[in-house]
């Protein structure tokens, strides 16, 4: 008590009063200011300081050679590690390395990794439901599907069906719309989708099932070697950049387009619900913006790279082919059928399609005057 007199006591003390004083007045501003505000003020750093050092760990369902695929994963954990100031690391693993490209919902249900990157239409085969927050045949490309997501209720819709896989989701990149694949011979009508083994993803095969063909839902990583032995008869993937690092053109000489299926894939992360609820406010903003970032780099990459991919495939001897008319006629009708025959007997389906379908009626009319005069216009000048 006698020390309480001291003039050195009581500068202490209002030291400490002052430290109090900043310490909430920072908690205030934190509090009232948000993510956006905090960086604009330049105290980003200091609020970063308060948060615990955290390791999370990744799978993909992609191979590490998909630069732009796997890629995502990647540009996701460095923009999580640099916002964070290195406190919060996630480690991305390679299809195969911790589980299956196909075991990566079961790894992230059951808390063996924190999260995933993959195409949730893969797991069609838990509910049908997973393919519409990836693509449907005939389905959103990838603006819209980036517009259901974040303007429509596609985020909401989806989240409130994840959740019964105690999974949090966010968008994670965009091929864009895909190519129709690789034939050893072209498909020139209806006559030669019948018995045609068919390495499509996810969703898309029971389409192709319904068409005639034998659908086969091979990993990335393993489409070439069923290829050129014969396992198979035609692969899709992705596009041109993809395609030519897999080297199909080797084996299945023939390029189809468009991917009807594939017309806006849309990549996903998939986080472990518990890990989501135990991050800090400020991580979970930080999750958010690298997985925002990451959506809209993967289809830049796409973009930017498939052209000159595609001209160094025609010149090394790839056939282009268009679907005929009857194929893409008689997909577009097993398509909607099947879609009406899902919805009476799968709740979950039913919810989301009503939703989905209606956002794809009005964006089509939208994109029928704006988008596609302009881009058919386009196509067809020299320049």
């Amino acid at each position: 008590m006698a020390l309480s007199g001291h003039p050195r006591d009581e500068g202490a003390a209002d030291s400490a009063d002052d430290t109090g004083d900043r310490f909430m007045e920072r908690r205030s501003f934190v509090r009232h200011a948000g993510l956006a505000g905090i960086l604009a003020a330049g105290a980003a750093p200091a609020v970063v300081h308060a948060q615990a050092n955290i390791r999370w760990r990744l799978a993909s369902s992609f191979p590490k050679s998909l630069d732009t695929i796997y890629g995502a994963a990647d540009e996701f954990s460095k923009k999580v590690a640099a916002m964070s100031g290195g406190k919060f690391q996630i480690t991305v693993h390679p299809a195969g390395e911790l589980m299956p490209a196909f075991g990566v919902v079961d790894g992230v249900q059951n808390a063996t990794v924190e999260m995933a990157h993959t195409a949730p239409y893969y797991f069609f085969g838990k509910d049908e439901t997973f393919a519409l927050g990836c693509a449907i045949p005939f389905g959103l490309n990838s603006r819209q599907m980036t517009a259901w997501m974040y303007e429509g209720n596609g985020l909401k819709l989806m989240r409130e069906f994840y959740a019964k896989f105690s999974i949090v989701n966010f968008p994670g990149g965009n091929t864009g719309a895909q190519m129709g694949g690789w034939y050893r011979k072209p498909v020139a009508s209806m006559a030669d989708m019948k018995g045609l083994k068919f390495r499509v993803g996810g969703f898309a095969g029971k389409v192709v099932e319904r068409m005639g063909g034998v659908p086969q839902n091979i990993p990335g990583g393993e489409i070439y070697q069923a290829l050129e032995k014969g396992t198979i008869d035609a692969a899709e993937w992705v596009g041109p950049y993809d395609d030519q690092k897999l080297g199909f053109n080797k084996v299945a000489p023939n390029y189809a387009y468009p991917g009807w299926w594939e017309g806006g894939p849309q990549l996903d992360f998939f986080i472990n619900q518990k890990a989501w609820d135990g991050l800090s406010a400020e991580y979970k903003a930080i999750v958010e913006c690298a997985a925002s970032y990451a959506h809209v780099d993967m289809q830049g990459k796409y973009d930017g790279r498939n052209p000159v991919a595609l001209r160094n495939l025609v010149a090394s001897g790839t056939k282009l082919f268009r679907f005929p008319k009857d194929v893409m006629d008689t997909a577009f009708k097993e398509s909607m059928a099947l879609y009406a025959e899902i919805g009476d007997k799968n709740p979950n389906w039913k919810k989301v399609y009503a939703d989905y379908a209606k956002f794809r009626a009005d964006q089509n009319v939208w994109f029928r005057f704006a988008e596609s005069g302009f881009d058919d216009f386009m196509q067809q000048q020299k320049l």
